[in-house]
């Protein structure tokens, strides 16, 4: 089987050279639904996998915008549309530097399978920009988010792709998108997620993710015979992530002891809660990206140039960013008695990291972990699609619910004898839905 996959994995690493993050992506699950694949000679006459790893439509284009000074600036903007067989392309837009081509192909491919998870009709996208809003103006801002939807109007709609925001791209992008948008189409319709609540968005979205990570760890507990309250938690990041997880963590009983940034971390033994929360918007909110000015504010210990991992707690959650954990921290964290790691974060650990994690201790994918962000966003969708706005209580019980069928997916995919393995679960699971659309479909 080993051989079978390592041929497979070559022949696409031989198609698309270079792309270290998607070829990492498609490895995780290749691995976890070769037994499926093999054992379905449906899929492989319809060669489900050779096709599933190519993207539908991959759009790439030029970003000409001028800065305050007069200057002509030029990014290059994408759109990787990767899977349409359940629904509409439905992912986020990612403006930083560090965007490439392979970066979007990952997070397309892992989107075809979170939004499989859901339970929503939606299919997988992702795109983006190396273009950086930070140290930008609102104006440079503006004007960069125009040029780049003047190019990919032509390829989105409320029924065809539907992006959300993403590192970089916050409510103050989507709403200089969606302007332009509204501008170029002479319609107002749900063809991005992510908007201000006067003007079509959802209650809750931007605590969505971290909400429904927690859920999901809630599960992971209860099927363990435990319980959330009274566990400690290091957390990674101090975005919206982080923050809405920090929120749940403190309502449902557990107490957070961790932050980071690109600095290093704050750890805070009497537990980041109450008016410690909402400094952390207010942090983030002035467009400054280091933890540092917590330390001084509340009196916490602050730890340059580390990550919080060597921080002895019961369940760590990666909020940050992909590969942010690796081997030696999650040895770390075991040793320190860690029962349970939750991916937060897309492809949070590394893929060592995470062979390691599996056999140690219990240990969820972002996949199924952090699925409750696109979850809102497709309930967002429903809500425009009917004209209306449910109140946060409604979103916040459909959230929980979706969290509980993903994580029920994850465990009848994914369970051998007393233990699940939370990654054959959600890949097989978001695999198998999306294979029989394929199917159903036809040669397309």
């Amino acid at each position: 089987m080993k051989t079978d996959i390592s041929e497979f994995l070559e022949a696409l690493k031989s198609r698309t050279p270079g792309e270290r993050e998607f070829h990492q992506a498609v490895q995780e699950v290749i691995e976890s639904v070769w037994d499926v694949y093999q054992k379905n000679p449906r899929y492989q006459k319809a060669k489900i996998l050779e096709r599933i790893v190519e993207p539908e439509r991959t759009i790439i284009f030029r970003v000409p915008w001028t800065d305050d000074r007069g200057e002509v600036q030029v990014n290059r903007g994408y759109r990787v549309e990767f899977n349409s067989a359940i629904g509409p392309y439905k992912g986020g837009l990612r403006f930083h530097p560090t965007v490439t081509l392979s970066v979007l192909k990952f997070l397309g491919f892992e989107q075809t399978f979170k939004n499989s998870l859901t339970t929503l009709p939606m299919g997988g996208g992702k795109g983006g920009s190396d273009f950086s809003p930070k140290g930008k103006s609102d104006n440079e801002i503006m004007h960069f988010c125009q040029s780049f939807m003047t190019e990919l109007f032509r390829h989105i709609g409320p029924n065809t792709d539907v992006p959300a925001g993403d590192i970089g791209v916050g409510g103050r992008e989507i709403g200089f998108l969606f302007g332009q948008y509204k501008r170029l189409r002479n319609e107002f319709t749900g063809v991005l997620t992510g908007k201000g609540l006067g003007w079509g968005g959802s209650l809750i979205r931007p605590e969505a993710t971290g909400f429904g990570a927690v859920y999901f760890v809630h599960h992971m507990l209860n099927n363990m015979g435990k319980e959330l309250e009274g566990k400690t938690f290091s957390v990674s990041g101090f975005g919206n992530v982080a923050w809405g997880a920090i929120i749940k963590i403190n309502e449902l009983g557990g107490k957070v002891v961790t932050i980071s940034g690109p600095d290093g971390y704050i750890y805070d033994a009497d537990g980041i809660k109450g008016e410690k929360i909402d400094y952390l918007l207010e942090l983030r909110a002035s467009n400054n990206d280091v933890v540092q000015p917590y330390a001084t504010e509340f009196g916490a210990q602050f730890i340059p140039g580390k990550k919080p991992w060597e921080c002895p707690v019961d369940i760590a959650m990666p909020c940050a960013y992909e590969n942010e954990l690796h081997l030696e921290d999650a040895k770390t964290l075991v040793s320190n008695g860690c029962f349970l790691v939750a991916e937060t974060s897309n492809m949070g650990c590394t893929a060592d990291a995470v062979e390691y994690l599996i056999e140690a201790i219990t240990y969820a994918p972002g996949k199924a972990v952090n699925a409750g962000g696109v979850a809102v966003s497709g309930l967002e969708m429903s809500q425009n699609s009917i004209r209306m706005n449910w109140p946060k209580e409604e979103v916040d019980l459909y959230l929980h619910r979706i969290m509980k069928d993903i994580h029920e997916t994850c465990v009848k995919y994914g369970r051998k004898g007393n233990k699940v393995n939370y990654v054959v679960g959600a890949n097989v699971g978001g695999f198998v839905k999306v294979a029989e659309a394929m199917l159903a479909q036809g040669i397309v």
